[in-house]
């Protein structure tokens, strides 16, 4: 029996982003759950890896969330020293913040929408590989708990729907891929369990 070459390595930055990844957000929880957070950034880094991502986009998706939630404009300089432009840049990319406090939830997701449609291609595979691992646990806990999950969300029911379908229509616009057309399957089950018929309402 052989080992099948690898396609792409992991080096010890992978390494040191794992750890830091661990370090900014050693205190964060998942909403709702209290799962220590950084099981998403794991998801996320690994779903990207499963779909083709190079050691920068895997590195970045582990810090995907670390400019918006632990510390803006300075982490992400503290990114670009530590790893370098392209992980820095696709990290603040996946960002659709970094100030505090944030702007109104709808319009931040618009324009986040908005910026999907023109992103560069590594942006779009970590995106939406967090995007997939949120859908998943989202769709897992409303079958766990109905419609309580959505209290958990600053756009309740509609406007959590509303905002994962314009993320699958806008990664879709850049044409087909298995990681996209996952995404699909979980948002498109999620919106069946959740619709109102399906409710009995």
């Amino acid at each position: 029996m052989t080992d099948e070459k690898l396609r792409n390595p992991l080096g010890p930055r992978f390494t040191d982003a794992l750890v830091l990844a661990c370090d900014l957000h050693r205190t964060q929880a998942r909403k709702g759950s209290g799962v220590p957070y950084v099981a998403h950034l794991l998801a996320a880094a690994s779903i990207a890896i499963e779909h083709g991502a190079n050691e920068d986009e895997a590195i970045a998706a582990l810090l995907h969330d670390a400019v918006e939630d632990q510390g803006g404009a300075k982490t992400a300089a503290a990114i670009r020293a530590r790893f370098g432009d392209a992980v820095a840049d696709i990290v603040v990319a996946c960002s659709d913040t970094d100030v505090t406090p944030k702007p109104p939830w709808r319009a931040r997701k618009e324009a986040y929408v908005a910026h999907v449609r023109t992103a560069p291609a590594s942006v779009r595979l970590v995106s939406a590989a967090d995007k997939l691992h949120n859908a998943r646990s989202i769709l897992a806990d409303y079958r766990a708990i109905g419609d309580e999950v959505w209290k958990r969300f600053t756009g309740g029911r509609e406007g959590t729907l509303w905002y994962y379908r314009a993320l699958v229509d806008a990664f879709a616009s850049h044409g087909a891929s298995g990681l996209v057309a996952e995404l699909d399957r979980v948002v498109t089950e999620l919106e069946a369990l959740a619709a109102p018929q399906a409710q009995g309402t």
